[in-house]
This record gives structure tokens, sequence and C-alpha cells, in this order.
């Protein structure tokens, strides 16, 4: 009996570098479970990849290896120990203790996220696939991260997402497994400094370096996610004067808050539950400036039909952060809409800063915390993230 294939259309063969493959990609494939894993061949049957295959969403395989080889334990160990090392480049005791181990196609497992929280690792399976193979991936985290961990599941998909991802009847399990685990702060020390934080969440501070020294500062993310936020911290201990954050969710208020007691910043630093945009309107009414300015929105467009939206909320979120700033004071804005790309992005930036009266030193570039595959011109979606620093003359 031939082994489970799915086969490629004719001239549908970006899967070779790509590790996406959509159904109108797929000339047939085998009758397999759902999560199942497959072998990938072209139209004249040779061998392309490995991957998980889903018949349910219209992106149906994942591949995760151009080699011909098992996704068995020794598989997903192999990659952790790359992804481990990745990340422990300069650092003596390994990994640093608050960090994205795995990301996905970036580390060549998609449909998997493992975040690090001190002694406490937490997996997100975002794809059936990884899912079912969740025992295997939790034995080989457990051998590859250098010191005794505790596994945690993050959630699992709602709503109309859940049939696409494998059922309600896995949702309740997955959940059912974890629910203990899911509730209070964890404290993990980080760096130079504690922080209090739910562990499935992710903390998004962007790294504004010595320049936040020794300026009022002002960070603004309104993001409807629960992110406990440790960055006002992060501000006052690189030698900010005083820190004001800016947030919409109440949850993350209460992680930032957490924060800043075990730091010791509670005196220095303000938290305003707040829309952004409301409230950057209020702060240029009043005539308030700050130093330093760190613009860190949700994404404004979550598909190409609300660019142009998407263009309007950036122009006016940064003119309005840049005529809050001193002279010779900095904005550091970033974007995570891939809809947006980096000259559309700088574009907007350059409109809202010749508005302002500002001009732009120099391009941030994306987080190292996001890694960006090397062949990103064939694999665009990892170039998500973008940033800029704009400067008051």
């Amino acid at each position: 009996m031939k082994p489970p294939a799915l086969r490629l259309k004719r001239g549908h063969e970006a899967a070779r570098t790509h590790p996406w493959i959509f159904k109108g990609d797929v000339a047939d494939v085998s009758d397999v479970d759902a999560g199942s894993a497959i072998a990938v061949v072209d139209a004249g049957g040779r061998f392309v990849g490995r991957g998980f295959y889903n018949p349910r969403p219209a992106l149906c395989c994942r591949i995760l290896t151009w080699t011909d080889e098992p996704l068995d334990a020794a598989f997903f160990r192999r990659r952790f120990e790359a992804a481990v090392a990745l990340r422990g480049r300069g650092h003596a005791q390994g990994p640093p203790t608050l960090c994205r181990l795995v990301w996905s196609e970036a580390d060549g497992l998609p449909g998997l996220v493992v975040d690090r929280y001190g002694p406490v690792l937490v997996t997100q399976c975002l794809t059936l696939g990884m899912a079912r193979a969740r025992p295997v991936v939790t034995a080989a985290l457990g051998r590859d991260v250098p010191r005794r961990v505790g596994l945690r599941h993050g959630r699992s998909p709602r709503g109309p997402a859940r049939g696409i991802f494998g059922g309600a009847r896995l949702g309740r399990r997955l959940r059912a497994q974890d629910r203990a685990g899911r509730r209070g702060w964890r404290h993990v020390r980080g760096d130079d400094r504690r922080s209090a934080t739910r562990p499935g969440s992710t903390s998004t501070s962007a790294r504004t370096g010595p320049r936040s020294v020794p300026w009022r500062v002002i960070e603004m993310s309104s993001t409807p996610s629960a992110t406990p936020r440790a960055s006002p911290a992060t501000r006052l201990r690189g030698g900010a004067r005083r820190a004001v954050c800016i947030e919409s969710s109440p949850e993350a208020n209460a992680g930032a808050r957490q924060n800043l007691e075990l730091n010791g910043f509670t005196a220095q630093a303000e938290i305003r539950a707040s829309n952004v945009f409301d409230e950057l309107r209020r702060l240029e009414r009043d005539g308030a400036r700050f130093g330093v300015v760190v613009l860190d929105p949700p994404p404004f467009a979550r598909s190409r039909s609300a660019l142009d939206a998407a263009a309007r909320g950036y122009k006016e979120i940064n003119l309005r952060a840049l005529r809050l700033l001193e002279r010779g004071g900095s904005l550091f804005t970033f974007s995570c809409s891939h809809h947006v790309s980096e000259s559309m992005f700088e574009e907007i930036c350059r409109d809202a800063s010749a508005d302002a009266g500002v001009r732009r030193p120099g391009r941030r570039r994306a987080w190292p915390r996001r890694t960006i595959i090397p062949c990103c011109s064939r694999f665009p979606e990892t170039r998500y993230l973008k940033g800029l620093q704009l400067e008051v003359v």
C-alpha cells in the first residue's frame, strides 16, 4: 500500500520553498484522517516535503520539512534544539527567562508557538496536526530546555474557527486538561527586571534603548488583548524620570501595575485606562510634552479591504504623538499589520512628520524576537512587523 500523499497540480509548486499549501494547489490527496502527516509530491510524483494535512481550511497543509524524514520525536527534538540554541546565543545560561522559544514557521514548526515564562513553558497549537502531535511536542520540550519546566497549553480556537481546527470535542478536552494552570499571575525574573505575567499571553515591549534616558516617557498600545506589559518598568529602569502607560485593557493594566510594584517604580509611573486616540487628543489640548513616545498598536489592517482606513488611523496616531514630543525627543512607532508594507508605513510616517515639522533620522528594524525567515522574499508573511524612530529637530 502506498503511503498517504498529497499531489500538487502542475505549475502549482511554490511548496518547494513556501510552507503553505492551499486547496487550489492540490490535484488529489489520499484519504487520511484530518491532522495526519502526509507526504507532498509534485505532478510527476517527485517528493517535495512532508507536513500536516487538514481538509477543512483553505490552507490545507503546512510543510514542516523538505527532507524525506518522519515527523517523529527525533524530528521535533532536532527542531527544538536548533530553536533553543538560537535563543541562547550570547547567554551563558541558555535562553532568556522570558522569551518566545518557538515561533511557528520561523523555526520550521508551522502551527506551534512556545513561550517561556521562567520555569513554565506555554505551548499553543494553532493547527489540528500540531494539536494531535502535542504528546510528542511535550516530551521533546522537556528534554531540550536546560532546566525543569512545567508545560501548559494555550487556548484552542473558538467560534467558527473551532470547526475548522478540529471540532468542539478537541477544544473541551484541551481546556479541561489545563484549567488549573490558567489561574493567577506568575512572578518571574527576566534580564534585570521582575515581571508579573499570565502564562499564555505575550508582552510586546518596544526596545527604545538609551534614548529613554532621562526623558519623561509615554507608552501607548490600546490593544484589545489581555497583554501584561512590563515596558513601563523597563523604561524607568533605563533611567526615564517618569513613565505614562495608556492601555485600554483592564487586565493588561493590572499586569502593568504588578510589574511596577515588583520593580519599585509605582511612584514614578501612571497607568491610564483609555483609548489611545482619545487620550492623544486630550494630552495635546492640555499642552503635555514628552521626551519619548512609544506607539505599539494592534493591527489596523486585518485585510486588504481595510488598508485605506488603516492608513488614516496610522497617520492620525503618529501625527498626534509627534505633537507631544519635546525638541530633541523621539517617537518609536510600530505596525504589525501584514497588509501595510514597510514602504507604505514609511510614507505614512513621512507625511505625519512633515505635518508635525519633524525629521526621520533612521529606521528601526523588526524586533529580533520576531524571527524573519532568510528567504523572506519567498515568504513575505514573516515581514509583518516594522518600526521607525522619528525625532523632533
